[in-house]
């Protein structure tokens, strides 16, 4: 130990000057900045005020790390190197400095949802400058402020500039002041003793009776790489709660991201759009994922403790990146739509869709009153109150559509856009509903055409006997449902024709399930949305080549679907009740849109974009 003491003062007193290259290093565990050659000195704190600002803005970690050289490597190579050796993850950013010649470089995973213009369009305007002129704090607080700007759709501006010394720290492992390396050297001395008498105990309480032999009696070593992530755990229930929270929040950005890309599309093109189609479909894998998990831990709820956060913390993550990559297009897509500029040709189309879609509504309307007639309210319960709700969506939009006609005849266009984003997308669910009661009463009339068919096929078959009688006796006792009656019929059946009604049956439950939250997300929890997920995977692992196998997979799709549609009532019905008999038809109106998503709590219109800009437009 004595050595040791000698060897560690010898490193510390910098008695001459010797050169030194840093190797990819182990980052201070104490936080996100290591800084082996004081660089920020007393600018410290401003540093880690942006850190802390991309954080709790983006859950984005960016770590800056000042060494004096990058060892003889390329830049890149080393931040690459640097950020392997920590073991950083897709959300974590490594803004790495070597300012012996302003070096410097940017560690991102490629699943950052960052695009490469984008990283150099914050090095050239804000980290760049502050090089420069040797403002080493400053090229962390441009960096850290130009990611936010990005992330948020905004311009990247350059720090505040506030020349420094070139070259901080010299040729040496320190900075070269008494002030600084005696104090140090003095503590390491302290340290060091200290750890002598630990480690003297120690072997002294090995050496007694009960104590198990080659078994330090403390830990004295901390893995490489992962000392940086030793800090207080969030409670389990609490991170439960934050991945669910975070799951529904996603889910909402990436449908209401996905709507206004097809009015986008109906605008302008696929051609123009195709960057955001990509940024949806980027979000909606990472999504798919993340429910994934959630789906994984309902089912296995005992799991142990460590595998539970490891699942959550995946999660979490999955969802910043999915919402990342979205809030990082909302600028570009605000560009293209121009929602201000061309709110008078948005506007002319919406009405246009509002008025092809009023006779719609009231057919779905009429379908649904003769079906009551003869059929069992089971039948019909689906979407009993889709027209309903699809009236108040319209009513909805029309209010919107008028204020947007009226903003624009005073020349207000921020109102205009406002309104006429609502519209879209009271529209857009106006038609979900409405086309899922048509596609409902058109299913149920099918199947009673193919009950009769059905039956005579079950007939000739004696096995079939119970089921045919089960299904005349249901037939016979009033209004009946025919899809149950034909779900007994396929139970005496087997072969090719009952595959693939079973996948026809999965497929319109999932469908109905999707519908129904989609048009609901304004109250439907996470359980719900993980089991429409799951559903969803189920039934698209249904095939041609393997019978059994597709009507296994269909029937699983075929329970989840079932199960997300009674969570997602139970969601609505906590939600509280919009539709009263004595509601007024405004008030109606309003909590449709609330209810489906359409509009926010500060009742400002949802648009694309994840969790940080969706709700980005104002008037």
């Amino acid at each position: 130990m004595i050595c040791a003491l000698v060897a560690l003062c010898a490193l510390l007193l910098p008695t001459m000057p010797a050169s030194r290259a840093d190797t990819p290093l182990d980052l201070d565990a104490a936080g996100r900045i290591t800084d082996t050659v004081g660089a920020l000195g007393k600018r410290r704190t401003q540093v880690e005020a942006a850190l802390d600002r991309l954080h709790t803005d983006h859950h984005i970690q960016l770590y800056v790390t000042y060494v004096h050289d990058f060892s003889g490597r390329a830049a890149p190579a080393w931040a690459d190197a640097t950020a392997d050796r920590n073991g950083f993850g897709p959300h974590d950013i490594l803004l790495a400095i070597a300012t012996h010649g302003g070096q410097y470089a940017v560690s991102a995973d490629k699943e950052s949802g960052f695009r490469k213009d984008q990283l150099a369009r914050v090095a050239t305007a804000a980290i760049v400058p502050a090089l420069k002129e040797h403002d080493w704090a400053g090229a962390a607080i441009g960096a850290a402020d130009g990611y936010r700007a990005v992330l948020r759709g905004e311009p990247v501006h350059a720090p505040v500039i506030k020349p420094g010394t070139s070259d901080p720290g010299g040729d040496g492992l320190l900075p070269g002041h008494r002030a600084v390396w005696v104090p140090i050297a003095g503590g390491a001395l302290v340290l060091l003793t200290g750890l002598a008498l630990r480690s003297r105990r120690a072997r002294a309480a090995r050496r007694r009776p009960g104590t198990p032999r080659g078994r330090p009696a403390v830990a004295t070593s901390t893995e490489p790489g992962l000392a940086r992530l030793a800090q207080p755990l969030t409670p389990l229930p609490d991170l439960d709660a934050e991945a669910s929270a975070n799951l529904v929040d996603t889910d909402d950005a990436v449908r209401t991201s996905a709507e206004e890309l097809r009015f986008a599309t109906a605008q302008l093109g696929t051609a123009a759009t195709r960057p955001f189609a990509e940024a949806v479909a980027y979000a909606r894998g990472e999504l798919a994922d993340a429910f994934r998990l959630r789906q994984r831990l309902d089912d296995a709820p005992y799991e142990e403790e460590r595998t539970r956060r490891h699942a959550l913390d995946e999660i979490c993550s999955r969802c910043t990146s999915a919402n990342r990559r979205l809030d990082a297009e909302s600028e570009a897509f605000d560009r293209l739509r121009d929602l201000k500029a061309n709110a008078a040709g948005i506007l002319d189309r919406a009405e246009a869709t509002a008025r092809a879609l009023n006779p719609r509504v009231a057919a779905a309307e009429a379908a649904l009153a003769a079906l009551a007639r003869c059929r069992a309210s089971s039948a019909l319960s689906p979407v009993a109150g889709h027209a309903g709700e699809a009236r108040d969506r319209l009513s909805f939009a029309d209010t919107a559509l008028a204020e947007a006609r009226t903003a624009l005849l005073v020349a207000d266009p921020d109102h205009a856009a406002v309104s006429v984003r609502a519209a879209e997308a009271a529209l857009s669910q106006a038609a979900t509903l409405t086309a899922a009661v048509l596609r409902h009463t058109h299913a149920l009339t099918a199947a009673t055409s193919r009950l009769n068919t059905v039956l005579a096929e079950a007939s000739g078959r004696p096995e079939a006997a119970p089921a045919v009688k089960a299904a005349r006796r249901a037939m016979a006792n009033g209004p009946y449902d025919p899809r149950e009656v034909l779900r007994l019929l396929d139970e005496a059946v087997t072969g090719e024709a009952r595959a693939a009604r079973t996948v026809m049956a999965a497929r319109a439950e999932v469908s109905a399930a999707r519908d129904y939250i989609s048009t609901h997300r304004g109250a439907v929890g996470c359980r719900a949305r993980t089991r429409l997920t799951e559903a969803e995977r189920h039934i698209g692992l249904c095939g041609d080549d393997d019978v059994a196998a597709a009507v296994a997979e269909a029937t699983r799709a075929m329970a989840l679907a079932q199960q997300a549609r009674a969570l997602a009532e139970d969601d609505v019905l906590t939600y509280g009740a919009y539709d009263d008999a004595g509601t007024p038809p405004p008030a109606r109106a309003l909590g449709g849109a609330l209810l489906g998503g359409i509009i926010l709590a500060g009742l400002l219109p949802a648009t694309f974009g994840g969790g940080a800009t969706r709700g980005r437009l104002t008037g």
